[in-house]
């Protein structure tokens, strides 16, 4: 009978926030793989747990992964983790799923952790649609040129960054997005220096001129303007409409066509209930 990979998020910073469930299916799995087994060995000592580790991440993926797909063939179950967060969220792990449903391997993923998430929920910015571009790349050119193709991305835009990054990143969203775009610099979440800057893209370079960045960094940017259209009161309750069909309550999709158009909410709301 094939065994089963189970996906387990592990905490971003203070190990109190692994779930009952993860440390269920960490002492019930066969083996566990590990982005680093020193890491996760920390875990597993603080839940008490003495399991087989087995080593998969970026560099070995190609040659760890198929090994792990095979003793989950032959019965075996494993427990994926990172060094912290969701198993497969920008990490290699996506391509041990991959593998796992290429060969009929059954896959479960727990909830828990996410840094990213976690970060959006404290921003103080709009959370009903965005956008997880996770780590930027390193190079200039193509970090600037990622950034160009962001510039009308009206959604939340969420990134990953490493302190020895952080200013070069700051300069180049400054200047794809400008000085006054809203930014949510999340800080060494969920551990004893968290900290959370609410600042205007202007404002986050000018205080990294004088401070030393430290930690990890979750960047939490404000989406793009809507860009206003001239649309007719008639082609906007159609738009409401069509938002009601997918599911939208009414209220809402009036209030967004309104936002998004410019046309009167009472005359939306009075045009829609009418006709329905």
């Amino acid at each position: 009978m094939t065994g089963t990979l189970y996906l387990v998020p592990t905490p971003i910073g203070n190990l109190g926030d692994i779930s009952r469930r993860c440390a269920e299916t960490l002492a019930a799995a066969d083996f566990v793989a590990a982005e680093d087994t020193r890491v996760s060995l920390k875990l597993l000592n603080h839940l008490e747990l003495k399991k087989s580790l087995v080593s998969y991440h970026e560099h070995n993926k190609k040659e760890s992964g198929p090994r792990i797909v095979e003793r989950l063939l032959a019965g075996e179950s494993c427990a994926l983790v990172t060094d912290a967060g969701c198993p497969a969220i920008s990490d290699p792990g996506e391509d041990l799923v991959r593998l796992c449903a290429e060969a009929g391997v059954p896959v479960c993923a727990l909830p828990g952790p996410c840094a990213a998430i976690t970060a959006l929920s404290v921003s103080a910015l709009a959370t009903g649609r965005f956008a997880f571009e996770g780590f930027l790349p390193p190079q200039n050119k193509e970090r600037r040129a990622r950034l160009e193709r962001l510039k009308t991305e009206e959604r939340t835009m969420i990134f990953y960054e490493a302190p020895h990054h952080l200013r070069a990143t700051l300069e180049d969203l400054f200047a794809a997005f400008g000085s006054e775009r809203r930014i949510s610099l999340c800080r060494e979440l969920t551990k004893l220096h968290e900290e959370v800057l609410r600042l205007s893209l202007g404002q986050a370079l000018a205080f990294y001129a004088d401070n030393p960045p430290r930690g990890e960094y979750v960047l939490v940017v404000s989406g793009a303007e809507l860009r206003q259209q001239a649309v007719s009161p008639e082609q906007a309750v159609e738009l409401v409409k069509a938002l009601i069909a997918e599911g939208m309550r009414t209220k809402e999709a009036v209030r967004q066509i309104a936002e998004e158009t410019g046309v009167s909410k009472n005359l939306l709301y009075g045009a829609v209930t009418k006709s329905s």
